[in-house]
C-alpha cells in the first residue's frame, strides 16, 4: 500500500514490520524499483519487494540482515545498491525497537538517486585532473632547471645561473599562487573562508597588480584610469589583490590588444556606496550564452589553459567582501569584468 505521508517525501521509502512484511511504500520508492501504481505490494516480504542486488548479485536483504545482529543496532549505513534498471541509488536504513536490545519493530529503507554522488565524483576527478596538469608545468621547469644547474655548475656563466634562478623562482611563485586559489576554492566551498579587511587605497592596489603582471607580458599595452577622487574602501588587501591578479591575467590570455583597468567611484543610487572596476580587453569577448557559467567551477574558453576556477574564485571573494561582479562587452569589443566593491567589508569578514 501507499501512505500519503510518504509520499511527500523526495527519496523513495519502504517499511516493513517485524515479521519482514512490507506495511507501506511512497510512490517514488515504486518508481525506482519499477513497480506499477496500481500493483498491490502490502504484505509481500522485503526481500521480494526491495529488488537490489550488489555488483555480485546479493540482494540488500540478504547481505544487511536488519533483523538479525547486535540488539543494540538502530540501522544500516548508506551503501550503493544497482536497481532494477541497472542504475545506481543509494541506501540507508533505520532499524527501530520496542527497547534498547529488543526485538525489531519496523524497519524503513530509504533510497535516494545516486546523480548527485556520481556529480561529485566527476567534480573531484576533475580537481584531480586539474591541479594535476596545472602543477606539472611549473614543477617540470622548477626540475629542469635545478638539474641542469646541478650537472653544468662550473660550465655555467653567472648570467645563465642567474635566468634559471629567476625562472625557478617565478615557476615556484606560479606553484604558491595555484595553491594558495585551491585552498581558498575549498574554504568558499565550505564557508570557512575568512577576511581581514582593512582601509586602503585600491587605485594604489591596481597598480601594483597591473605593474606585476605587466613584467610578464612585455608585449601588451596596460592602462589604468581613476575617474574622479576615490573613497577608501575596507578590504582584505591580500585576497583583493588575488582577484585584480586573475582579471589582469585573464584579460592578457584570454584577450587581445590593451588591458585597461577603470576605477570610478558608486554613483549614488547605488546598492551601496563604494568602488566599480572594469577590467577590459580588445579580444572576442564573451558570448552571453555563456556568461551565466563563466563563475562557475571549471569552466573554460579557449584554448590558452588555465585552472578554471579562477573567476570562480574571483566571485567568491567578491562576493565575501559584500561586493558584486559581472561580465560585460567592452565598450571597443572584447570583454568587461566589472567589480563592485563597498566602502565597509561584507558580513563574513573578520575585523
Amino acid at each position: 500500500m501507499t501512505d500519503e505521508l510518504l509520499d511527500l517525501l523526495a527519496d523513495g521509502a519502504v517499511i516493513a514490520d517485524d515479521a519482514g512484511t512490507v506495511r507501506a511504500i511512497n510512490t517514488v520508492g515504486r518508481r525506482m524499483l519499477g513497480i506499477a501504481p496500481t500493483e498491490e505490494v502490502g504484505g509481500r516480504r522485503l526481500e521480494e519487494v526491495l529488488a537490489l542486488t550488489d555488483h555480485d548479485g546479493r540482494t540488500w536483504v540478504e547481505v544487511n540482515r536488519p533483523w538479525e545482529g547486535l540488539g543494540t543496532r538502530s540501522g544500516v549505513p548508506e551503501q550503493v545498491w544497482v536497481l532494477p534498471d541497472g542504475s545506481e541509488v543509494l541506501v540507508v536504513a533505520r532499524i527501530l525497537r520496542t527497547a534498547v536490545g529488543g526485538r525489531v519493530e519496523r524497519v524503513a529503507v530509504s533510497l535516494r538517486s545516486g546523480r548527485g554522488r556520481e556529480r561529485l565524483d566527476r567534480e573531484r576527478s576533475d580537481l584531480v585532473a586539474t591541479v594535476a596538469h596545472e602543477l606539472r608545468s611549473p614543477l617540470t621547469g622548477v626540475k629542469g632547471f635545478v638539474q641542469a644547474m646541478l650537472n653544468r655548475w662550473d660550465k655555467l656563466s653567472d648570467e645563465q645561473k642567474k635566468l634559471m634562478l629567476t625562472t625557478v623562482n617565478a615557476d615556484s611563485d606560479r606553484l604558491s599562487r595555484l595553491i594558495t586559489e585551491l585552498l581558498d576554492v575549498a574554504r568558499l566551498d565550505t564557508g570557512r573562508l575568512s577576511l581581514y579587511p582593512r582601509p586602503i587605497d585600491l587605485a594604489a592596489l591596481l597598480r601594483r597588480v597591473v605593474e606585476s603582471v605587466g613584467a610578464g607580458a612585455m608585449t601588451r599595452e596596460f592602462v589604468v584610469d581613476v575617474v574622479d577622487a576615490l573613497p577608501e574602501v575596507v578590504v582584505d588587501p591580500d585576497k583583493t589583490t588575488q582577484v585584480f591578479t586573475n582579471l589582469v591575467e585573464n584579460a592578457v590570455r584570454h584577450g587581445e590588444g590593451t588591458v585597461r583597468v577603470t576605477l570610478a567611484p558608486i554613483a549614488g543610487d547605488a546598492p551601496f556606496p563604494g568602488i566599480r572596476v572594469h577590467v577590459d580587453d580588445q579580444g572576442d569577448g564573451i558570448h552571453p550564452e555563456v556568461r551565466r557559467r563563466v563563475f562557475t567551477k571549471f569552466w573554460k574558453d579557449g584554448v590558452r589553459g588555465g585552472s578554471g576556477l579562477g573567476l570562480y574564485l574571483v566571485n567568491g571573494l567578491v562576493r565575501a567582501h559584500g561586493g558584486m561582479v559581472a561580465v560585460t562587452d567592452a565598450p571597443g569589443g572584447g570583454a568587461r569584468i566589472t567589480v563592485e566593491l563597498p566602502t565597509e567589508p561584507g558580513p563574513g569578514a573578520e575585523r
